[in-house]
């Protein structure tokens, strides 16, 4: 599987990364192919969702939390700079087949840290009772789209106020709160970000593809 680089390291906003999945998808001929990205914080909606019903738009604004919506299924996730966002693009156009290849890969990364964690039959990673990572996918003409949210850290009190289900919603699932139903891999392992990040690409990735400036200003049309 090759590794999708960008010319530079900045960091771009999150409509730009799936604007990026989509173009490694149509462009790049590669039956497989993965990229790791962090963004400033933001919450992604999946496709149908009701915004105003899961989102608490005003802390989002009080507190410049950008809103997003993708074209994947799921419940909403947030992001910042204290997790990675993982993105796996694939020929294999069975959705079921790439969920279980994905999910089976962020495994064996997770168990080469020494950390227990298990598959959900709905793609999520969990250690012992918590997710970690959760997983979307949506199909394309020639294959899927992948991508997850792995929860290094995170700042907790944005995830807690900016995402907002309702109270069936928790009592359903039998929790109390957000923080009851996910976990941090920084409690796990002795690694920093960064070097999961080594970790992650060292294990899935053989080669590299750069994109050229050129590519990365027909992302940046398509993010628009």
């Amino acid at each position: 599987m090759k590794y999708i680089s960008l010319p530079d390291e900045q960091v771009r906003p999150l409509p730009f990364y799936l604007a990026m999945e989509e173009y490694v998808a149509h462009h790049l001929n590669e039956p497989d192919a993965f990229f790791m990205w962090q963004v400033a914080p933001t919450v992604i909606c999946g496709r149908n969702q009701v915004v105003e019903n899961e989102v608490n738009l005003d802390y989002c604004r009080e507190h410049d939390i950008h809103v997003v919506r993708r074209k994947s299924g799921g419940g909403c996730v947030y992001a910042d700079m204290d997790n990675v966002m993982l993105s796996y693009v694939t020929t294999e156009q069975n959705a079921g087949i790439a969920f279980n290849s994905f999910v089976n890969m962020v495994l064996l990364v997770l168990r080469k840290m020494g950390v227990k964690a298990t598959g959900t039959s709905h793609n999520d990673i969990m250690i012992g009772d918590r997710k970690v990572c959760g997983t979307a996918c949506y199909q394309f003409g020639g294959g899927c789209i992948v991508h997850s949210t792995l929860l290094y850290d995170t700042n907790m009190e944005h995830m807690l106020h900016a995402i907002t289900p309702g109270p069936e919603k928790l009592e359903k699932k039998g929790i109390q709160s957000v923080r009851q139903r996910i976990t941090l891999l920084k409690d796990y392992t002795s690694l920093g970000l960064e070097e999961i990040k080594t970790l992650i690409r060292e294990t899935l990735c053989e080669g590299e593809r750069i994109l050229s400036s050129e590519q990365v200003a027909e992302i940046e049309k398509m993010k628009d």
